[in-house]
């Protein structure tokens, strides 16, 4: 079991589904958290209070990171509470998927903020506040980046700028000693994707292409992070792992 004592995380979006369980996992293997949410307090408390009562320590911290001020905020707030930074984990995203006709100037920029600029931002501060330590990012993309998935234009083409990101900021960060990953999940169970009105029908017909068998929960996710972050995976870096199942 991956060994994160004394280590300190911030997580973006961490407030439900694969956030929070990355937020816990970490939490649980010993590092300090800093849950992160952009609207939804009550829910990253309830996410901070579940660690605690496990012994852990994390504290919700609000920001939006598409915001690249908002987001040197937030690796400020984590250095101020727990003394220093270790990880960063680039959670939060947003998707939505409409076909070309559909697709507009607010719908591109909403996710092209938040999934890309977002992620780009809170990456530069973090890597100020490393130290010469070095340290951890592990970028959440999804399988989307390597299918052609249709109606997923803009959201697709956010995923694949994360995992370009992730490669070229591992051979730029490698001196540093920062390694950075992306993990890339399937089809997974969270509050969010249930909400999509055509979820079930995406699982029925993705879970029969499955070698698994099965569709992903965020625990299927949170704990390939953990590792990533990990002593055990320092010699990985520039990284695009498809976490999925074996669904391809």
């Amino acid at each position: 079991m991956a060994n994160l004592t004394g280590k300190v995380a911030v997580v973006t979006g961490a407030s439900k589904g694969i956030g929070a369980a990355i937020a816990e996992d970490l939490a649980g293997r010993g590092a300090s958290v800093v849950v992160n949410y952009a609207s939804s307090g009550g829910q990253a408390d309830e996410v901070v209070a579940r660690i605690q009562s496990k012994g852990g320590k994390a504290k919700a911290v609000h920001a939006d990171v598409s915001k690249p001020g908002e987001a040197r905020q937030l690796v400020d707030a984590a250095v101020s509470e727990f003394g220093r930074l270790d990880i960063l984990v680039n959670n939060a995203g947003v998707y939505e998927f409409l076909p070309l006709e559909q697709v507009g100037e607010q719908h591109f920029d909403r996710m092209f903020d938040l999934n890309v600029k977002g992620l780009l931002f809170a990456t530069q501060a973090a890597a100020k506040a490393f130290g010469d330590q070095g340290g951890s990012v592990v970028n959440i993309s999804s399988l989307a980046s390597l299918s052609a998935i249709p109606t997923s234009s803009v959201y697709s083409a956010t995923k694949a700028a994360v995992d370009s990101f992730t490669r070229t900021l591992a051979a730029e960060l490698g001196p540093q000693k920062i390694r950075v990953n992306s993990v890339l999940p399937g089809p997974v169970e969270t509050e969010g994707t249930q909400a999509m009105g055509n979820f079930d029908q995406f699982v029925a017909h993705a879970v029969p292409q499955t070698p698994l068998g099965r569709v992903g929960q965020p625990r299927d996710i949170a704990t390939v992070v953990s590792f990533l972050v990990s002593p055990e995976a320092g010699w990985l870096t520039g990284q695009v792992i498809p976490t999925t199942g074996g669904l391809r």
